[in-house]
């Protein structure tokens, strides 16, 4: 071939093949022509195979190659002949070339296609031979045969796989030549193919079962390698879904599957039309639900098990629960009449219905009610059908226009679907308001009434309901408003009012406790008449507060009146009637009451109206809330009375009834709440409000105070103002303390909770030493199914063969965790030897263990013995101190015995025999010192490792030599130097052993130990005696520790029995991933930052010892260079996962999560002997050998059946097609996990009508045998399944591909680890756990956040998760009963979430926290959530300050947008009031009173600055001092209450003490504050602050991606500046402004009461504006300052244009950051909280001294001339250049001038008028706050502006303030670069923890990399 022929083939072959690097499991290299099949052709999947059969036999015979590729190209051809599918040309193109320039061409030779058919049929035979596939055939069965525990799974696996892979290249050809014939006449055919060969092809077809694709259950390919099609539950599952004589014929042109006989989903395929890979779906689906309840209840027996009815019933029961309580509530009748009298094959047949409706129905899985609505009316057309004798397709899914097209896709589900999409193609990108668009709540709440049924069936689609919105045209005035059907049920309107509205009984309480407490407090704490008249003024308070809620729930149903149901609009009604009358009556008589007097009888009326109504309130509030007496107000619900009571007292929905806990737990949780109440009213009333009632007093009666400036309020008020500023902040921190006290005692209870559940008994290695022979009862105990030899065992007292039994069965388990500490790298391989446990299976008579207990203590025993003077029995009470001691010298003791009789026969063995013979005797005489020599001990021991030594080698004649010498100096020394016994009783015998020894044959007769066994048992004995380290601090990673301290303190917690393997719930884990890191590429590894510095390099540092243990792993010497693995393929894979595992990465959570499933492979491997498995009986010996285990067919289908794992990665697809890295490492994922599964979209692009059409397909893939994709399903979707938030939406179209009775929803930033994943079917029995009234749906998980260590950023938030995940969590679920699903890793109840509406919801925005609203779904529709800490699961937490904000941003905004949904209104309503509370400050409360807290500060500043400014602090301190009133002082200090925010760190300091020890959490706390945490936490503050308030003012909550990976660049001081610019620069920035207004005019007795009073405000105020400098890697390098600095300023000045994005220009930047204000109420509020910006300006100018004693308006309207001048002379000099090019020289010209008499001026004013140099400077502080506020206004205003022709103004002046905010910033910052040190130090801030494992940061960060590899 020629040059460019060779080129242009090689060009074409990179085009076509798959780059992956590495081997996958399969060590098949992934590559070729094969697996770029166009996706539009990706339906025809026999090209994909075709293809890649080319590429395997192209070096065999390219010829065949080329037959082969041109079948495929004509397929090709056939499917799309016009090319107009994307890449369809393409592929066509590059293979055609492909064909001819080298397959072709070979041997030069011409192509004649009339032999393809023999050459195929030659090369099949030629292929059968040279692979042998007889003989393979017969291998395979003969040792499938030979057993499962023979030792032949590692062959058998190796056999599996070469027959798979030779087969399905014989189907392949076969296939081919079959299609081959078709396009030759018949008779030519016959003669081409002789009839054995046609027999040989399809034999050769039935041994490839496994090429047919299926997922866990191979149903339509029986295999012969799967051994989960023999286990009787799935026979029987099988059997039951067969076709039966009740149901009508199908057709005889019905297709199925030669391998499988027709079932119910068959003939519900062909009566409604489902997708054949969704009927599959459901069928492997349902099979497996059936199986797994088959095997709870026990296994069916016989040659044909049946299935239990009580299993189908369990089944269908569970699956359609929400079904008959929807038509319970309706009411409504369900499809039976008695379900009692529904037989098993109707309820199979239903039950199939359900799930085939519920597997196709794409985005409407989010309505339940809707499917409930779908399958009532499709199972009432089933029940027709089934009375016909043939079957027939169903009305409702038939099309009106092709009378043969079935399709329930397209007739059921797409016009929902429609409806749906264009109600969220309307919500404008998440931008429109919530009450303008229905979201998915909203079409589903449709179905909560009978009004439903007018949709009709089939859909009735000229209905409202299906209407879809339009938009007007835009532009015009009106766009964006919509002509739509209304909202259901409830409006999601954006106002702060919706926390009054939606917890209005919480406010009343304390508004009116508040109202109380001060009545109480002005009347001096007397309960005196006058007293009580006061306390009567309660009753209008809360009729008036009742009635701002009536007033508030019309406001808030605006938008939904004409489409909620009638009950629901007139309750509403009647009740805002009912409280418009008592608000106006009561507070009439109230009025009249107090006119009157208390004599009156409309007095004595009023306190008569007051007390019933307060009796009949209360009384219903009890039968209502309380759960005893709800439950005996149920059985009254017939009465209409009690009805309408309860009609009018809460709102009635189909969800959210019956929430009320068993009457002790409600009992708990009100105790909580009444020592919560009773510590924060007691705080109130003798700290807050007691203080501060005689200062009012006083203050109401001063007279004549004089005002600095011109007052225009406060005349003849008595001083209103100052009242207000005197108790605001107060009522603010009474609003937000009961969070304080509620945090304080949650973590005290949650502590002591904690403690009972014994957290943190084991928290060192040392602990584990000191236990380690309790772990294997413990382990039996909790972690192992019950076993009858165990049990009699205990009850016969037989200790010692107890304890044996129970660690033979604990070392298996407790290696295998071992030896996955180190795969993963964590111990070396010496830790790994002493960490291994014996397996305690042979004839020693004692517990054998591992030897890092035993090592040095045989050495500290010799010494002991050789100098002890005692008496024998206090020698060995003295080493019986020590247990381990002991143990080490009983199994040496037996050891040596066991070993010289097994290697020694005749005289020799009688020798042995003779001597422990008389060491017994000796014992028991307790002559043991006088028979032998202690002192001389040691030389005996000395003579014991040379035996052992030259034993541990293989056999030779030297070596037997060496052991003999080895033995006869043991003699020696025995004989000479230890023996002083009598011998005379034994004299026969040892004349017999002198003689031989006498003749040299003592021990010639020596036998070579083979015995496995006892190798192993000669190894360990020669350790014990050799090791004379002491192994305390093994295993020395702090990770190892961490996860073996937590695993063995598990084992003593309490936890459910464990059921075995076969009887466990089954359940899957789902991983919802998008384009995130799968695997680190070697590029990525080796990319360097601006300092030099390379991921690997710091991965290297900073976990310095598990590198080396990864080299030793892979055969490298610890000093080996990078460049040498980067030049080894096997290495460089190693390297990539090594680095990927210690990440934020895909593949460090598949990894983990497969544990699940070799726990359960050796679970159940060992279980089937344990549980004395008849078909299993084999010798107790190789109960522990667990070589293989993950290779038995028995357990692989086990844990098959019982775990599946799948992976949603939503644009798999494309990224395949795009050829992205990310595509080919989550390929080499599944090749190296069989059970893996990836679910993802699919979207085929195809022309019709000239029309650009695109199908979307839910997909489920699996790695096949050749490493390739193999597609098991393809689900087409009614169109694009992204209609709402993108991470629910992904979860919802794979969830159809999840299995079991539980699933668990994993992050993919999550790890897991072996030894937790042993205790998961604990886990799931708590499922049947008594957690209160209900069963948990789900059971809350314990998380471990493992990037804490990575610095002290990382180090803080994962203290902060970790206390919230477990301590807060806990009390959350005991014994408030508030826990909700917090995100992962929480376990769901599958079947109760999957009829529920799934484990999220995905409404555009208002949703964007999905995790959170399944806790809310599950807790409304009466669910129960626990939690449980004695397993747990690993979490990557964001470790860079930017990833925190922007991730703590998210979750504030998400908690923005749930204070508007009607998850949280009717949670707040229909609660009880004490769950009410634990839920409110637990949810958004926690949000709100962290704003809260943040405003106290702004309210508590501005009233200082209203005082110092109007001039009333200085006076009413002069009044003060005069009067002596020390109260009033103390009233006036109330910053002082804001030091109580100190205890929110309690949880944290009492987490670290349970789990810690009190004087490590000391140390931790301590270390934490030296870090500066406090800063961290305050900036955190401001951040959650910001994003809360903003999102319900203007909405714009966004998910907001962080990146997981490892911070060590730095950060430049523009991208901080952009990111904080808003949340924290601008209010750190306003508080320092009040800060120094209030020190320069407020009225201060000195410096340490204006510090004391400020203190805590400047700390919040510097931590805004410096901590994003303070935590910036190299924040202080001098050479970083300059650049950030150039890089700011360029940042700044950058115009941009269209297509600039904010981090190119300030101003696209600034365009960006005034995007939420875009509605008419947002810039109403906006305008309104700007002016508070002109109270400086105000009081300022009257405090210049040019103003002298004048307070009339001129001198403030002087004051806004001369901001009006400044105005100016800011236009002059910022005049735009481009509209001055032609007078340039008369522009610089007046701007001089300007300037000059600017100067001029101020310097004739400060001469000639009493105006001074402090006040110019005054003037700058007044009009700075003023021009903030005229701008914010401004941009608030934007459309206005621009018509004004002001915008550019506006801007200039916008990017001026900005320069000004960033230099006030930057000079700080540039001026601690200047001093080296500061830098130091701040290294050694931010990355402590590194330091502390060996990372020198310092050289790292100076750009100084030593690793010259990189």
């Amino acid at each position: 071939m020629g040059a460019p022929e060779a080129n242009w083939e090689r060009l074409v072959r990179a085009a076509l093949q798959r780059e992956r690097l590495g081997v996958g499991a399969y060590r098949q290299r992934a590559g070729g022509i094969s697996g770029i099949v166009p996706s539009c052709l990706s339906n025809n999947l026999h090209i994909d195979e075709i293809l890649r059969a080319a590429d395997e036999i192209q070096d065999e015979d390219a010829n065949i190659s080329r037959i082969l590729c041109e079948h495929a190209y004509s397929l090709a051809q056939n499917l799309d002949p016009n090319s107009e599918g994307r890449g369809v040309l393409q592929f066509k193109t590059g293979l055609m070339s492909v064909i001819k320039q080298k397959l072709a061409k070979r041997d030069g030779g011409s192509i004649d296609r009339s032999q393809d058919i023999a050459r195929l049929q030659e090369f099949y035979k030629k292929y059968r031979e040279k692979h042998k596939a007889d003989e393979l055939r017969e291998d395979e069965m003969k040792l499938r045969e030979s057993g499962v525990f023979s030792g032949n799974l590692r062959a058998l696996e190796d056999k599996t796989l070469k027959r798979k892979k030779v087969f399905a290249t014989l189907k392949v050809l076969g296939t081919v030549v079959e299609e081959l014939t078709k396009e030759i006449a018949p008779e030519d055919a016959d003669k081409l193919i002789s009839e054995e060969m046609k027999r040989v092809m399809e034999s050769d077809a039935a041994m490839t079962e496994d090429v047919i694709a299926y997922n866990i259950i191979p149903l339509d390919a029986p295999s012969i390698t799967n051994a989960i099609v023999s286990f009787p539950e799935v026979r029987a599952a099988v059997s039951a879904l067969k076709y039966h004589r009740e149901l009508p014929k199908l057709p005889g042109d019905f297709s199925l599957p030669a391998s499988r006989s027709a079932d119910m989903l068959d003939f519900l395929q062909y009566v409604f039309g489902f997708q054949k890979d969704n009927v599959c779906n459901q069928r492997e689906h349902i099979i497996h639900l059936l199986a797994n309840e088959q095997s709870r209840l026990g296994n069916p027996v016989g040659t044909e098990p049946k299935i239990d009815e009580g299993a189908v019933h369990i089944v269908f029961y569970k699956s359609l629960e929400n079904y008959i309580k929807w038509c319970n509530y309706l009411p409504l009748q369900p499809v039976w009449n008695n379900l009692d009298s529904v037989t098993k094959e109707k309820k199979l047949l239903l039950l199939c219905l359900f799930f085939l409706i519920w597997g196709e129905a794409a985005n409407v899985r989010f309505l339940p009610e809707c499917l409930c609505y779908i399958f009532h009316h499709m199972a009432r057309e089933l029940l027709e059908i089934l009375h016909e004798q043939i079957a027939k397709p169903a009305n409702s899914c038939m099309s009106q226009n092709e009378a043969s097209s079935v399709s329930f896709l397209d007739q059921i589900i797409s016009p929902i679907y429609e409806a749906l999409a264009a109600e969220a193609e309307n919500n404008n990108n998440g931008r429109a308001s919530h009450s303008a668009w229905r979201n998915y709540d909203d079409f589903n709440e449709h179905f909560w009434s009978l009004n439903c049924f007018q949709l009709g069936w089939p859909w009735r689609l000229n209905l409202p309901f299906f209407a879809k919105p339009k938009n007007e045209a835009k532009g015009s005035p009106s766009a964006g408003r919509r002509v739509h059907y209304g909202k259901t049920s409830f409006v999601e309107h954006r106002t702060f009012l919706h926390l009054y509205h939606s917890f209005h009984r919480l406010w009343m309480f304390l508004f009116m406790m508040f109202q109380g407490l001060t009545i109480i407090a002005f009347n001096e704490g007397h309960l005196n008449t006058k007293t009580l008249k006061e306390l009567l003024s309660l009753g209008p308070t809360y009729v008036v507060m009742k009635f701002f809620v009536c007033v508030l729930d019309i406001m808030m149903m605006y938008g939904a009146f004409s489409t909620s149901r009638g009950s629901a609009v007139t309750r509403i009604i009647c009740r805002f009637l009912w409280f418009s009358f008592a608000s106006g009556a009561i507070c009439y008589l109230y009025v009249k009451a107090l006119q009157e007097g208390t004599n009156s009888t409309i007095f004595k009326i009023y306190v008569f109206v007051v007390g019933i109504y307060a009796g009949i309130q209360l009384f219903i509030s009890f039968l209502l809330r309380i759960p005893f007496c709800r439950q005996l107000t149920e059985p009254c619900d017939r009465w209409s009375m009690i009805r309408l009571i309860k009609w009018m007292h809460e709102e009635h929905y189909y969800v959210g009834r019956g929430m009320y806990e068993r009457t002790t737990d409600y009992i708990k949780y009100v105790l909580f709440w009444l020592v919560v109440l009773g510590c924060k009213f007691s705080f109130a009333y003798f700290l807050l409000i007691k203080p501060l009632v005689e200062p009012t007093q006083i203050i109401v009666n001063l007279t004549r105070l004089e005002y600095s400036w011109h007052d225009l309020v406060s005349k003849d008020n008595h001083n209103a103002l100052t009242i207000l500023c005197l108790w605001a902040p107060v009522f603010s921190i009474y609003l937000l303390d009961i969070h304080v006290f509620y945090t304080v005692l949650s973590s005290i209870y949650g502590f002591l909770l904690g403690a009972r559940d014994r957290l943190g008994e084991i928290r060192s290695v040392e602990a584990i030493h000191q236990r380690f022979d309790k772990f294997p009862e413990a382990f039996m105990t909790n972690l192992h199914p019950v076993l009858r030899k165990r049990q009699m065992l205990r009850s016969n007292d037989q200790v010692l063969e107890l304890n044996k039994f129970d660690a033979a069965r604990f070392a298996p388990f407790w290696n295998e965790i071992i030896k996955c500490l180190r795969e993963e790298d964590y111990i070396a391989n010496l830790e790994m030897e002493l960490l291994l446990m014996p397996s305690n299976a042979g004839n020693i008579p004692l517990v054998q263990w591992p030897l890092f207990l035993l090592a040095s203590k045989i050495y500290l025993a010799k010494d002991i013995a050789a100098e002890s003077k005692d008496s024998q029995d206090e020698l060995w009470e003295r080493i019986s101190r020590d247990d381990y001691m002991k143990y080490a010298v009983e199994e040496c003791y037996h050891t040596i015995k066991l070993l010289l009789i097994s290697i020694l026969d005749d005289e020799g063995r009688l020798w042995v025999e003779r001597i422990y013979d008389d060491i017994g005797k000796s014992i028991a005489k307790k002559e043991i010192q006088l028979n032998f020599q202690l002192n001389n001990l040691a030389l005996v021991i000395s003579r014991i490792p040379p035996i052992t030594g030259v034993l541990k080698g293989a056999e030779s004649a030297e070596q037997t030599q060496g052991a003999v010498k080895a033995l006869q100096d043991l003699y020696d020394v025995i004989h000479h130097d230890f023996l002083s016994l009598d011998m005379r009783d034994n004299y026969e015998e040892w004349k017999r052993i002198f003689k031989a020894k006498a003749e040299g044959r003592l021990f010639t007769k020596l036998k070579w130990p083979t015995n496995p066994e006892l190798k192993a048992l000669i190894k360990r004995l020669h350790s014990l005696l050799t090791i004379k380290e002491s192994a305390a601090s093994i295993p020395r990673n702090l990770e190892a520790r961490r996860r073996l301290e937590f695993f063995t303190n598990s084992l003593f917690m309490k936890m459910p029995a464990t059921k075995p393997v076969s009887e466990m719930l089954s359940f899957s884990v789902f991983t919802p991933y998008y384009s995130e890191i799968v695997l680190y590429s070697d590029s990525e590894l080796q990319k360097k930052n601006e300092d030099g510095i390379s991921t690997l390099f710091y991965l290297q540092k900073i976990f310095p010892d598990e590198w080396q243990n990864f080299l030793s792993r892979i055969g490298r010497k610890e000093d080996a260079r990078d460049s040498e693995l980067f030049g080894n393929p096997s290495d460089m894979l190693e390297l990539r996962f090594w680095a990927s595992y210690r990440g934020q990465t895909l593949a460090r959570t598949v990894r983990g999560m497969m544990y699940y499933r070799k726990a359960l492979m050796l679970q159940s491997y060992l279980e089937r002997i344990s549980l004395e498995d008849p078909e299993a009986a084999i010798a107790d010996s190789a109960l522990t050998d667990t070589q293989g285990f993950d290779l038995s067919p028995e357990a692989r289908a086990q844990a098959d059946l019982k775990f599946s794992y799948v992976v949603t990665c939503q644009i798999y697809g494309q990224q395949k097609e795009e050829q992205k890295p990310e595509a080919a490492d989550i390929a080499l994922l599944m090749q190296r996990n069989e059970a893996l599964r990836v679910a993802f979209i699919h979207s085929v692009e195809s022309m019709k009508d000239s029309i650009n059409h695109t199908e979307y397909y839910s997909k489920l893939v699996k790695a096949d045998i050749h490493g390739k994709d193999q597609e098991i399903y393809s689900i087409k979707l009614p169109g694009n399944p992204k209609l709402g938030e993108g991470k629910p939406e992904n979860q919802n179209h794979a969830i159809i591909f999840t299995r079991g009775n539980a699933v668990q929803t994993i992050d993919m930033n999550q790890d897991n680890y072996f030894e937790e994943a042993l205790k998961m079917r604990n886990l799931l029995e708590e499922f049947n756990s008594d957690h209160g009234l209900r069963k948990p749906t789900i059971l809350g998980v314990r998380e471990h956040v493992f990037t804490g260590s990575v610095s002290s950023l990382a180090s803080f938030m994962g203290n902060q998760e970790t206390s919230f995940v477990t301590l807060g969590q806990r009390v959350l679920a005991n014994p408030l009963k508030v826990r909700m699903h917090y995100g992962h890793p929480d376990v769901f109840d599958r079947i109760f979430h999957i009829t529920r509406g799934g484990v999220s919801k995905a409404s555009r925005v208002i949703n964007i926290s999905e995790d959170i609203y399944a806790g809310f779904n599950s807790t409304l529709r009466q669910g129960n959530i626990s939690h449980h800490e004695y397993i747990q699961v690993g979490k990557g937490k964001d470790v860079g300050l930017n990833q925190i904000a922007l991730f703590e941003g998210k979750v504030a905004g998400g908690n923005g947008e749930q204070v508007l949904s009607r998850d949280v209104y009717r949670l707040g309503q229909l609660f009880d009031f004490f769950r009410m509370m634990s839920f409110y400050f637990t949810t958004v409360g926690f949000y709100f009173c962290t704003m809260l807290t943040a405003l106290t500060v702004y309210i508590f500043l501005y009233g200082k600055t209203y005082l110092a400014l109007s001039g009333l602090g200085e006076a009413i301190q002069d009044r003060a001092n005069i009067m002596h009133n020390t109260a009033l002082d103390a009233a006036l200090n109330t910053q002082f209450l804001f030091q109580i925010g100190v205890f929110t760190a309690v949880p944290m300091i009492l987490g670290f003490i349970l789990e810690q020890g009190f004087l490590t959490a000391v140390v931790s706390f301590t270390t934490m504050q030296f870090q500066l945490c406090s800063v961290f936490f305050t900036f955190s503050l401001g951040t959650k602050t910001h994003y809360f308030g903003r999102t319900i003012l203007h909405g714009g909550a966004k998910y907001r991606a962080t990146g997981r990976g490892f911070v060590v660049r730095h950060i430049k001081f523009a991208e901080n500046y952009r990111l904080y610019s808003r949340s924290h620069f601008v209010k750190g920035l306003e508080v320092v402004i009040l800060l120094i207004v209030y020190l320069a005019y407020g009225y201060n007795t000195g410096a340490l009461s204006y510090i004391l009073l400020s203190i805590s405000s400047w700390f919040m105020a510097l931590s805004w504006l410096f901590a994003p400098y303070l935590f910036n890697p190299s924040g202080f390098e001098w050479q970083k300052t300059v650049e950030d600095f150039r890089d700011w300023t360029n940042w700044l000045f950058y115009r941009g244009g269209i297509g600039v994005k904010g981090e190119e220009s300030w101003e696209a930047w600034w365009d960006e950051e005034l995007a939420h204000i875009h509605t008419l109420r947002g810039r109403i509020l906006e305008t309104i909280l700007s002016l508070r910006f002109f109270i400086f300006q105000y009081g300022i100018v009257y405090k210049l001294h040019a103003s002298g004693h004048d307070t009339s308006l001129t001198v403030y309207g002087l004051s806004w001339i001369v901001l009006a001048v400044l105005f100016f002379l800011f236009q002059v000099f910022t005049f735009s250049q481009k509209a001055s090019v032609n007078f340039q020289l008369l522009l610089r010209l007046i701007q001089s001038m300007s300037f000059l008499l600017v100067l001029a001026g101020l310097a004739v004013a400060i001469a000639v008028t009493s105006l001074s140099l402090p006040d110019v400077f005054a003037c700058i502080l007044a009009f700075i706050p003023t021009g903030w506020g005229i701008l914010s206004i401004a941009v608030t205003w934007k459309p206005l502006m621009k018509k004004l022709h002001l915008w550019k103004s506006v801007r200039s002046l916008a990017r001026l303030y900005d320069a000004i905010m960033g230099i006030f910033i930057f000079i700080p910052v540039s001026l601690l670069s200047w001093f080296p040190f500061v830098s130091t130090f701040q290294t050694r801030l931010l990355f402590n923890q590194a330091f502390s494992r060996g990372l020198e940061i310092s050289l790292i960060l100076a750009g100084n990399n030593p690793n010259t590899g990189l």
